[in-house]
């Protein structure tokens, strides 16, 4: 468990501090109509196919934090395309797995508390069985990116945390 933090936004004291959040479902599942998604989604913990059309896998987005020995977790979904969406399944519980080369995928979760993250571009690293793959966002300005690359300070996972928390995120 990670210690608790005094929150900046409303001075208490939580008694935990977050270090991952995820989203469910890829945003595109959000922006079809709640009564189609039954009929044109596949969607499980790990992967998402969308009118067999748009193919999805979750992954780990991880920001390196300077101060801590562990990584803050972004949940993520990225977009593959349907060859590498199939290779993904049919490595899906092969042992060795982690030894495939990176896919080129794009982002497909809204991260909050960022400028718009859709369709930044990434490479998924598969990881052993039972891991999520790695999402490694391609080198830009945009500060998500700059954030995986150079690291955050544990003050930036509070100030996440506490802008989450209270709906500011």
């Amino acid at each position: 468990m990670t210690p608790g933090f005094y929150c900046q936004t409303c001075g208490a004291f939580h008694e935990e501090l977050p270090m991952d959040y995820g989203a469910q479902a890829p945003h595109l599942y959000y922006d079809l109509p709640e009564a189609e998604r039954a009929t044109r989604c596949e969607l499980t913990d790990e992967l998402c196919v969308i009118d067999d059309e748009f193919f999805f896998l979750r992954g780990c987005l991880e920001i390196p934090i300077l101060d801590a020995d562990r990584p803050l977790v972004w949940g993520v979904w990225v977009s593959l395309s349907r060859d590498n969406f199939a290779r993904t399944a049919e490595l899906w519980e092969t042992p060795g797995r982690e030894a495939e080369p990176p896919m080129f995928g794009w982002l497909m979760t809204s991260l909050p508390l960022y400028p718009n993250t859709l369709s930044l571009k990434t490479h998924v690293h598969t990881r052993p069985i039972g891991e999520r793959p790695t999402i490694e966002l391609e080198p830009t300005d945009h500060p998500l990116a700059v954030e995986q690359r150079e690291g955050i300070s544990l003050a930036r996972v509070e100030e996440i945390a506490a802008a989450i928390l209270h709906g500011g995120g």
